[in-house]
């Protein structure tokens, strides 16, 4: 628009010169080696145009003859960089998809036709098709060439930490995010890399101061970073528990106070606290810890908060302490295990049903063998929560790249990763050689009686013996070898022997049956119970360690 607008004032204005030159008319003359020539001033004016517009061209033709060797060479300097970037470009996409043949090709035809000094993506190209092709060596020395270029500098470390990454060498990998880092802090895979392994190595300090820096350029997100902070206190405040109390507690309360959800803070937190004789801080950051989330752990030690406490005390705090979370799994589990160690069975099997009907899981059924050995002694019932909790689905645990975990960690023990530790239940385990390992335990250690034992009164139910069977030795009948058990347990009648249709299916103990009743009709001795070893000490149960263990085992 400009333009146009341009033409038509230059076509005004000229249109104005001649209209005013006609209106006033005049001469010209010259007077030149004894000749006069004289003419109008219009035909004077036209004459000048055209002589002027003749001197530009010739001086356009003498300078463009003039430029035409450097302009022929500019052209094919042109046409041969743009033939050079088609194939570095060409090359670079190669790269990417892994034609390592073509990337060799798009590279030595790109150095032939570009200057390699003065394109840094040749030699990256170069590294990469060095890396695909698996010279790793090559690829290297490319990279440390590339190190030495300030354009490049960056692009070079990134390539020597994956190269130290994938060779292992952790100590390498860290050299070169480290120095990554001081050259541009925002980059993320460097500052990762930092962050991890400084955790790694333990330093808190080095490692926040590293997070701060990652914040302030904004490569974190707010809520990312306090969680991250929280996690570093939490790995800095257990390192320093049992030597610096003092300091753990301030770094553990801060990490509580940023991630009240996260529960290691709260347990480190409450351990330093009750070291530095601060009962009630640390009753408070455990009972904030539960409303957050109830977590075994947190019971246990909340329970346990002050030592010498009698059962019933503890059983009191677990009574507040379910309390703050009704309906709640683990409310339920920790209120359960306080009245069973406390003596209060009927409170224990109530509030252990309660956990079952909530979310049966493994620890629940354990705990109710405990409680049904603990309650009535009835070796089938506790077998019977025993083979529930085989089946049952896993309790939580602290589970990081597929790896369960007792305790928790900062840092993952396999990937080296921060904040890798989760709470939540394991794969499914394969529980049919378990299974088939506690129906084994089931079936007798001593063999059958023979059938002709219990024909001899056409196979009835409880049939007498005859007068003499009491000391017919080891052939006695069925009757004779219920009078064996140990007092205390009933007796049971005398069954027949199972038909001889093919194999009996292996069984779980039936709540139905008494305790030594077999579920395949077969005939089998009562159970004996083990005797006692030299020393007078009971042998160990064939189902697992007896409750007392059990409580001894948690609280010591």
């Amino acid at each position: 628009m400009l333009r146009i607008l341009a033409f038509l004032l230059v076509v005004l204005a000229l249109s104005l010169g001649f209209g005013w030159l006609a209106d006033n008319p005049g001469s010209v003359t010259f007077d030149w080696q004894g000749q006069t020539v004289q003419t109008s001033m219009m035909i004077f004016l036209i004459a000048l145009g055209i002589f002027v517009f003749a001197a530009i061209v010739l001086v356009w033709l003498i300078s463009a003859f003039f430029r035409t060797p450097h302009t022929i060479s500019n052209w094919v300097e042109g046409r041969r960089r743009d033939k050079g970037y088609s194939a570095l470009s060409t090359g670079i996409i190669a790269a990417g998809a892994g034609d390592a043949i073509l990337a060799r090709r798009m590279t030595k035809r790109s150095q032939k036709l570009l200057d390699r000094r003065r394109e840094p993506l040749i030699r990256f190209l170069d590294a990469q098709t060095a890396m695909i092709e698996g010279d790793h060596a090559h690829a290297r020395s490319v990279f440390q060439s590339m190190e030495s270029d300030p354009e490049t500098r960056l692009l070079a470390m990134r390539g020597l930490y994956l190269e130290a990454e994938r060779v292992g060498d952790e100590k390498a990998a860290r050299f070169y995010a480290e120095r990554a880092v001081r050259l541009a802090p925002h980059v993320p895979w460097a500052g990762g890399a930092v962050l991890d392994g400084k955790s790694i190595a333990g330093d808190w300090d080095g490692a926040m101061n590293v997070l701060e820096a990652q914040q302030n350029t904004r490569l974190i997100d707010r809520d990312e970073s306090k969680r991250t902070r929280a996690v570093l206190l939490t790995g800095k405040a257990m390192d320093r528990v049992e030597a610096d109390p003092k300091t753990a507690k301030a770094a553990a309360l801060e990490a509580h106070n940023l991630a009240p959800e996260l529960v290691p803070a709260a347990l480190v937190a409450a351990q330093a606290c009750f070291r530095l004789g601060d009962l009630r801080k640390g009753v408070k950051v455990l009972e904030k810890s539960w409303t957050y989330g109830p977590h075994p752990e947190v019971g246990e030690a909340y329970v346990a908060a002050r030592p010498g406490d009698s059962v019933e005390d503890r059983l009191k705090r677990a009574r507040h302490l379910a309390s703050l979370r009704p309906g709640n799994v683990e409310s339920a589990l920790c209120l359960a295990r306080a009245a069973l160690d406390a003596g209060d069975l009927q409170l224990a099997r109530k509030s252990a049903l309660e956990a079952a009907e909530i979310e049966p899981r493994e620890s629940v059924y354990l705990l109710l063998a405990d409680i049904e050995e603990e309650d009535t002694g009835e070796v089938g019932r506790v077998r019977e929560w025993m083979a529930k909790a085989i089946r049952a689905p896993r309790d939580p645990a602290w589970t990081a790249d597929g790896v369960v975990s007792e305790h928790w960690a900062p840092v993952s023990p396999v990937s080296g990763r921060l904040d890798a530790f989760e709470w939540k239940s394991p794969p499914q385990r394969a529980i049919a050689a378990q299974a088939h390992v506690l129906d084994e335990a089931a079936q007798p250690t001593i063999d059958a009686e023979p059938s002709g034992a219990g024909d001899a009164d056409g196979g009835r139910p409880g049939a007498a013996a005859p007068s003499g069977a009491a000391n017919a030795g080891p052939t006695s009948s069925g009757a004779d070898k219920a009078d064996t058990r140990p007092a205390g347990e009933t007796a049971r009648p005398a069954a027949t022997a199972a038909p001889a249709a093919g194999p009996s299916p292996k069984y779980l103990p039936d709540p139905s049956r008494p305790a030594d009743a077999p579920g395949n009709g077969s005939v089998r001795p009562a159970a004996v119970k083990p005797p006692a070893q030299p020393g007078g000490t009971p042998a160990q149960p064939e189902f697992g360690r007896t409750s007392e263990e059990r409580k001894e085992a948690r609280f010591g």
